[in-house]
């Protein structure tokens, strides 16, 4: 049989041409944002300070990636030893995950015998409570985002109803964590349930329009119905989440002394990595197992296609409520951890960033991947962490380089890359919710619209 042709490379004035091009768009994009930087002068009125060699660096960055990727072999035609190689990757993925996922179980005792209590309280909390609320995040949303084809971009203000419910209930009457946990949720998706009844004819763009506004609404309220939120300011000494009634306090009465223990902070923050690792994998099994259901495949079947679904006899009004309720209610529930493991919520806490945060996590990850989701929160999260970590760059760039503040623009470059080059996100391929016949994966290529 003869072989398929290999494309030649390209001319090298081609991809020389191209790579300046490509330098000269970075370059005058990177201006606004690199070239000049507003300082306050001794009259305390702010002036433009220059920064050239730093957009001449985006530049030659631009250019130099793109001359790589031109010199780079073009791709093979799939072969029989490609696709060979293929499943064995597909197997070591798995392998992968299933490392991954006993690696999350000892996380906490791994860094405790390495860094002691002392210096694994922050690897605990910043790096595993942290990424953990995000992925439980991402799951919920990826229940209206990645399985129902409903792009929400208030999703944080299910988030918002579940840290505020939890706070009042806890401060004025009192209730304990595990009482506002449920009672959290369940105002999360009767909100959700009132966010779905005006979007029921909208799809597309103006879905999302109405659901950024939605979330708006409720961070303004929360910021003008001051009798009840303390407005901008907060409410705070929120009662943190025992266990089981025994507070992580020092004294007779608490969680040390019971189990006869020294009194240790360790002790709790390692109780709220396995509190909302809990949560989150309810939240993932829930979700694969709604999944299976015939819900879940009418929230399949509304995505691919909402005309031939209402055809089928499907109720789109149900399907889509159900989606918005139950992804909600998860947000409602991460939404209650949060303002127990901080003790302190505001609506600065709410705003748009953390909606697109979470979005960004649910489609850099793969719609309807829950590997590909908990994948991008650890980067997206955790990358966010690892920047603060990194003040030997202010002895390159200056006293004044702040790493975190180019968090955002990272996650952006982040997105424009998996747009062009994998914009099935980080996991392309699952495997269909139901199959006849010999049980296969659908691939990356074959996962269009219509096609699983």
């Amino acid at each position: 049989m003869a072989e398929t042709p290999v494309a030649e490379h390209r001319p090298a004035s081609a991809a020389l041409a191209e790579a300046a091009r490509v330098g000269l768009i970075a370059g005058a994009l990177a201006f606004p944002v690199l070239a000049l930087r507003a300082e306050p002068d001794f009259s305390n009125r702010l002036v433009l300070q220059p920064r050239w060699s730093w957009m001449l660096g985006a530049a030659v960055a631009g250019f130099a990636g793109r001359l790589l990727l031109s010199l780079l072999p073009p791709r093979r035609p799939k072969t029989a030893q490609a696709a060979q190689a293929k499943r064995a990757s597909r197997r070591a993925a798995q392998a992968f995950a299933a490392f991954g996922l006993g690696l999350i179980f000892i996380w906490p005792l791994l860094v405790l015998l390495a860094l002691g209590p002392g210096g694994a309280l922050k690897w605990i909390d910043n790096y595993g409570v942290q990424i953990l609320i995000y992925v439980m995040l991402g799951w919920g949303l990826n229940i209206v985002v990645g399985l129902a084809g409903l792009l929400d971009l208030g999703y944080v203000a299910f988030y918002a109803v579940g840290a505020y419910s939890y706070a009042l209930l806890a401060t004025n009457y009192g209730a304990s964590f595990w009482i506002c946990l449920p009672v959290a949720g369940c105002l999360a998706a009767f909100w959700g349930v009132l966010l779905g009844f005006p979007v029921l004819r909208l799809r597309g763009d103006y879905l999302a329009i109405v659901t950024l506004a939605f979330g708006e609404i409720i961070r303004i309220v929360l910021i003008n119905f001051s009798a009840l939120t303390n407005g901008d300011a907060g409410i705070a000494s929120i009662p943190r989440a025992t266990f089981f009634g025994l507070p992580f306090v020092p004294g007779p009465k608490g969680f040390d002394a019971f189990f006869g223990l020294p009194f240790s902070p360790i002790h709790r923050v390692v109780f709220l990595y396995y509190l909302i690792l809990a949560l989150a994998l309810v939240t993932n099994l829930a979700t694969l197992r709604l999944r299976r259901l015939p819900i879940g495949r009418a929230w399949e079947a509304l995505r691919e296609d909402e005309i031939a679904c209402r055809s089928l006899g499907i109720d789109t009004t149900k399907t889509k409520l159900t989606a918005f309720a139950l992804g909600a209610m998860f947000g409602g529930f991460a939404g209650a951890f949060f303002a127990a493991r901080q003790g302190f919520v505001s609506p600065s806490s709410f705003n748009f960033t953390e909606s697109a945060t979470i979005l960004a996590i649910v489609v850099l990850g793969g719609r309807g991947s829950q590997i590909g989701v908990a994948a991008a929160a650890i980067a997206i999260v955790g990358g966010s962490e690892l920047l603060r970590e990194l003040d030997f760059l202010k002895h390159v760039f200056g006293e004044d380089f702040d790493p975190t503040q180019y968090r955002m623009l990272l996650v952006g470059l982040a997105m424009v890359m998996m747009m062009n080059w994998r914009p099935r996100g980080f996991v392309s391929t699952r495997e269909p919710s139901i199959f006849l016949g010999a049980r296969k994966q659908i691939g990356g290529d074959f996962v269009k619209e219509g096609r699983g």
